[in-house]
């Protein structure tokens, strides 16, 4: 097993313990979240974004900006940013491939 890439959901510094097992946890059955009832929250690396997952067979979750455990104000997505970044370099993420340190959370560090 390789170590994380850095910005990974494995390296992120969250909030609490709570946050941290939920986002931690690992269904035996199923290997993607989306498709587990028993999943219910998803951190998104490349936008640094907390979301409540929406079981409805996509991998669709709405956004939260307050820890469900602690109330901790969580940090703000970087979604649009990510998108500007993109853009600015003149890839469309529908159509074009998106370089890896796009989809890992290196680009924040830069």
């Amino acid at each position: 097993m390789s170590a994380p890439e850095p910005g990974s959901a494995e390296t992120a510094q969250h909030c609490c313990d709570t946050m941290r097992r939920q986002l931690d946890w690992h269904c035996h059955r199923h290997a993607d979240p989306y498709d587990c009832a028993d999943a219910v929250l998803v951190y998104v690396v490349k936008f640094r974004e907390y979301g409540l997952i929406i079981h409805d067979g996509g991998s669709s979750y709405i956004g939260i900006g307050y820890c469900p455990w602690c109330g901790t104000r969580l940090p703000e997505s970087q979604r649009d940013r990510w998108f500007d970044e993109l853009e600015r370099k003149g890839i469309d993420p529908w159509e074009d491939e998106v370089p890896p340190e796009y989809e890992d959370g290196r680009w924040l560090e830069c």
